[in-house]
């Protein structure tokens, strides 16, 4: 699939997740120091703190011609099929203005990744891309099951979440969203709307 990829300049992968991002729960670390040691303070949620204990981020981790970069969108919630929707349409839109003709995407089995309402959407945004002659053609192909580490962007999960913890103080909702993005040179921008009562 790589090589395919690589053969056309327009044409490019991108490795698609979700993660959440905690306000209360550090990850794991390991620390070196001279002086006095780094220590992680349990974080609790108060009465009167109403943000959430955690949010989710969309992310796909974009490799095209000689350019590598994760695009983010927050989402309300839970992810579910309709927000995935509303992040690929963002996605293929941005591809087309870098000048991305096809987007093959690799992503995991989560529910809503194949979900009928997304496979349904992704083939009619095709049909539409093909009919039109202009927009970003999207190519998903799911990943072997409970294989997380076949995706690339997982690791910078991981590697994201060590370097924006904060060891003493809970962060809130959007010094944590900011923190993210400054990791990955994203802008932050507005977060995917959630309907509540969709599967």
């Amino acid at each position: 699939m790589k090589e395919t990829v690589a053969q056309h300049e327009d044409w490019a992968i991108g490795y698609q997740d979700e993660t959440w991002w905690s306000r209360l729960t550090h990850p794991n670390l390991h620390a070196w120091t001279i002086q006095k040691p780094l220590r992680l303070v349990e974080q609790r949620r108060e009465k009167e703190d109403t943000e959430p204990k955690a949010f989710a981020c969309y992310g796909i981790d974009l490799r095209w011609a000689q350019e590598e970069e994760v695009w983010l969108r927050f989402v309300e919630g839970n992810p579910k099929s309709e927000p995935t929707i509303r992040f690929l349409g963002w996605v293929v839109k941005r591809a087309w203005e870098k000048g991305i003709r096809v987007l093959v995407m690799v992503w995991d089995n989560a529910s809503w990744h194949k979900s009928k309402m997304v496979w349904e959407w992704i083939h009619k945004h095709n049909q539409e891309v093909k009919r039109r002659g202009q927009g970003t053609r999207l190519l998903a192909f799911l990943l072997p099951v409970k294989s997380p580490w076949l995706n690339p962007i997982e690791p910078k999960w991981v590697h994201a979440k060590r370097r924006v913890t904060e060891p003493a103080r809970k962060l809130t909702v959007e010094e944590m969203a900011e923190r993210v993005c400054e990791v990955f040179q994203h802008p932050v921008l507005p977060w995917l709307s959630n309907p509540k009562n969709q599967d």
